[in-house]
């Protein structure tokens, strides 16, 4: 007849209290699958929006800023008058002694999709070649406000926060996607304007995104204020604002545009 060894004191407690609670977990009720159903949301359906009949093509819902015949959306950024650029063969080309061009209406937070060119035959280094800037909120006549550089870019070194894509001496580019001399440019930018208190401290800084010839250049990047040529970035208060083209290039190298549009976001 084998041996019986004595159960231990502590051994013998422990499978007292497990077999109940084994017993209780062996009796309770499975809970019911949760239905599909529970996380479908239907309300709000969203706004039906027609797709242009290209990726750059104007959607249903755009203003379109520039569509080839004529600059009724855009005034100087000086003082208020005629826009005073030219267009021709369906292209706007900068006229600088005119000076920058502005939108008519303000803006918020927007989408935005422009097109660009340096001519063919452009000379010049550094930041004299192909310079202009699409200031994606105008605070005033001049330079004011929130610039996107435009640049030719191609084989052309330059400061890195000043090149095509960048946020002007302030966020370098992500990469480099600039197509040739004479060949055209598109950023596609999604622009989400600074929001400030009534004591006019910044409650939520200005953010951008940029797409540039498809390549993303700037990916919901937080602005630090406006950007300036000499100096430290800093916000002052405003509301919504044009949307600002700058006359900066040599003359005898006009930068021109095309196919501008922008849907407004809430």
């Amino acid at each position: 007849m084998p041996k019986r060894f004595p159960v231990p004191a502590a051994c013998l407690l422990a499978m007292l209290l497990v077999a109940p609670l084994a017993a209780q977990q062996a009796q309770a009720p499975t809970a019911p699958k949760p239905s599909p159903k529970e996380t479908e949301v239907w309300e709000p359906e969203p706004t039906v929006v027609t797709p242009g009949a290209t990726t750059d093509a104007a959607p249903s819902d755009a203003i379109v800023l520039f569509g080839g015949k004529n600059l009724d959306e855009w005034v100087n950024a000086k003082g208020g008058g005629p826009a005073g650029w030219t267009v021709a063969d369906g292209v706007l080309t900068v006229n600088k002694p005119v000076g920058n061009i502005q939108t008519k209406r303000s803006f918020s937070n927007y989408q935005l999709h422009i097109e660009w060119r340096v001519p063919a035959n452009i000379t010049g280094k550094d930041q004299g070649r192909g310079n202009s800037g699409l200031f994606l909120g105008s605070t005033g006549g001049g330079d004011a406000g929130y610039e996107l550089q435009i640049l030719d870019s191609y084989n052309n070194r330059t400061y890195s926060n000043g090149q095509a894509g960048s946020i002007y001496k302030q966020a370098i580019p992500l990469a480099n996607a600039m197509r040739k001399p004479g060949e055209w440019n598109v950023y596609d930018v999604i622009w989400t304007a600074p929001v400030f208190n009534g004591d006019g401290s910044v409650k939520s800084a200005a953010r951008v995104t940029v797409l540039h010839n498809g390549v993303l250049v700037q990916n919901s990047y937080e602005l630090k204020g406006e950007t300036l040529y000499i100096g430290t970035p800093a916000y002052k208060a405003h509301g919504a604002t044009p949307i600002k083209l700058q006359a900066h290039g040599d003359p005898s190298e006009p930068l021109s545009f095309r196919n501008i549009w922008v849907r407004e976001l809430k």
